[in-house]
């Protein structure tokens, strides 16, 4: 948690879409751009997708150029309190534009890579790409 304190800080109001159709709006989060840990990474230039990895075991796939959108958020605050275990704490990726299992909870680390790889979800049958607004729930 030290080295994401050391990035800045950001405020992001977005909305959370849930694959079983619910979603929340103008949730207010505080973390930092998933795009400023992956440049201070410094991946190779062929790398075009994120892997992100959660304590148990769970994994998601995101094309880079979702992941570096500007509200892409390592999270650790939720609503001006810490982020609560049962919702990700202490740490969670929040991917706004696309459907929630694209943002892992509990995230242990970041795997930045050249071929696209499935994620748990993927794997079993969910769209690869995850547009709330288009209906993309399976592949």
């Amino acid at each position: 948690m030290a080295d994401l304190e050391a990035f800045e800080q950001v405020e992001d109001v977005s909305d959370f879409h849930c694959v079983t159709k619910w979603s929340r709006m103008n949730m207010r989060w505080r973390g930092v751009r998933l795009a400023d840990v992956l440049a201070a990474a410094e991946p190779r230039p062929t790398a075009r997708f994120v892997m992100c990895h959660a304590y148990d075991g769970y994994t998601t796939n995101l094309p880079l150029a979702e992941a570096l959108k500007p509200d892409v958020l390592l999270v650790h605050t939720f609503d001006g309190a810490p982020l609560e275990v049962e919702h990700g704490g202490p740490c969670r990726v929040i991917t706004p534009q696309l459907y929630a299992w694209k943002g892992a909870k509990w995230v242990s680390r970041l795997e930045v890579l050249e071929d696209d790889r499935p994620g748990f979800w993927e794997e079993r049958g969910y769209s690869n790409t995850a547009y709330p607004w288009r209906n993309d729930r399976y592949s």
